[in-house]
């Protein structure tokens, strides 16, 4: 759970500094393929090839792609069809897709999973819901498409790491999750990208250097991990709790308006969808004697 609060923050910040000193000045495929290549960077010094057999090694790598690079040429392209607070407000359904995707993955059915990912859902939505126009069915398959490919990376990790030895030290194999990312990431830019729009200033330069080595690298290493320790439930809710994280961060570093009343309610709403499945977990099994 620590890793998953620890990430959740410094990707909060992450946001902010996206939209700030990124979006709209600089070409987002770049963007992506820097920070995928400088976060592979990271890891590829601990690279040991010798503890994942070939099979294992490719299933990290079809995650890193999904997860990241598939998943951000998604992401990045729903801005070309829909407003801002739209892209945010439809990207609250991911918690309902690892809540789905978990179950199927293990071969099981756990209700309380799908309430309480609806309750973070709810949650988020009560938070970034601005209203939407017409004709924008559209972009909110795309979104989807994103959101579906952000849930399948962590569920297929989850599902990787279960069958791994429990000992095996994950720094020293995750090399391979940016690779496979890279094979994404670098066509992507060949084909779509701008290079009339690359970093003009040191500030934009930092602030991929940032994104790359620490929210990409660090982050997604740690988000990654800490979904191999907690439960289906707590992931789903942990998923949406970006949302009053980065309005927060918005709202005290930058002054974006942001209406407090929503954000506190959406906040108490998730709040009580993790307090509901840590309940359920804590009933469910018998306490030893």
């Amino acid at each position: 759970m620590s890793y998953l609060v620890g990430v959740t923050a410094l990707w909060a910040f992450s946001f902010s500094l996206i939209g700030v000193y990124l979006a709209g000045q600089v070409d987002s495929y770049f963007a992506v393929l820097v920070r995928v290549t400088l976060a592979m960077l990271v890891f590829l010094p601990f690279l040991r090839p010798s503890l994942l057999r070939g099979k294992q090694r490719l299933a990290l790598m079809a995650l890193g792609a999904v997860q990241l690079g598939v998943m951000y040429v998604f992401f990045y392209q729903s801005f070309l069809l829909l407003s801002v607070p739209e892209v945010l407000l439809f990207t609250i359904f991911t918690p309902v897709y690892i809540a789905l995707l978990d179950d199927l993955m293990f071969g099981r059915f756990t209700p309380i999973y799908l309430v309480t990912a609806v309750l973070a859902v709810l949650g988020a939505g009560v938070i970034r819901y601005d209203g939407i126009d017409s004709g924008f069915w559209a972009g909110f398959l795309v979104v989807q498409g994103a959101n579906l490919c952000f849930a399948i990376g962590q569920v297929g990790y989850r599902r990787l790491a279960a069958d791994l030895p429990p000992t095996l030290p994950w720094h020293s194999v995750f090399g391979w999750f940016f690779i496979g990312a890279m094979a994404v990431a670098l066509p992507a830019f060949l084909l779509f990208g701008n290079t009339a729009a690359l970093p003009t200033n040191t500030v934009q330069w930092g602030v991929l250097a940032w994104l790359g080595l620490v929210a990409s690298g660090v982050g997604y290493f740690a988000w990654n991990q800490g979904a191999t320790r907690v439960d289906a439930g707590t992931l789903a809710v942990m998923n949406n709790a970006l949302v009053p994280a980065g309005l927060v961060v918005n709202l005290v570093i930058w002054n974006r308006d942001a209406d407090i009343t929503k954000l506190l309610l959406g906040a108490v709403i998730m709040v009580a969808s993790l307090w509901l499945n840590q309940w359920w977990l804590k009933h469910r099994t018998p306490v030893a004697a």
